[in-house]
């Protein structure tokens, strides 16, 4: 899934977009391009490394909270993304309109119940 570098184009996603914004799925781009560099301080001996929907999901959590700090929820909220699977339904809107690349192995289970929301960012801001 790793294709981080493409602008997105949204007449590409208009019909598979369903209830998320664009800013969402911008959210969803600049999150895979901190989880990719993020992986890579950590392996630094790949130039590329495929990314699965778990560690994407566990990503867009960490850059969520980097971003929007205690209001992560709430922004996320505001854009109808409430459990990891709305990461996986963009992902794979992005897929099929060629913004992202997948594996064979990949599909949308992959991000069914990563984390629960509320535990997720209520404990990572200091709320739990």
């Amino acid at each position: 899934m790793i294709s981080p570098e493409v602008s997105i184009a949204w007449d590409k996603l208009k019909e598979s977009a369903g209830a998320y914004p664009p800013s969402a799925f911008t959210f969803v781009q600049e999150g895979l391009r901190y989880t990719v560099e993020r992986l890579r301080e950590h392996d630094a001996d790949e130039d590329e490394r495929h990314v699965s929907g778990q560690e994407l999901c566990l990503g867009l959590r960490d850059y969520a909270i980097n971003q929007y700090g205690p209001l992560a929820r709430t922004v996320l909220d505001s854009w109808n993304v409430k459990r990891t699977e709305d990461f996986g339904r963009m992902v794979f809107a992005m897929v099929d309109a060629k913004l992202l690349r997948k594996t064979e192995e990949d599909n949308l289970a992959d991000f069914e119940g990563v984390y629960d929301f509320d535990e997720a960012f209520a404990a990572e801001v200091g709320l739990c």
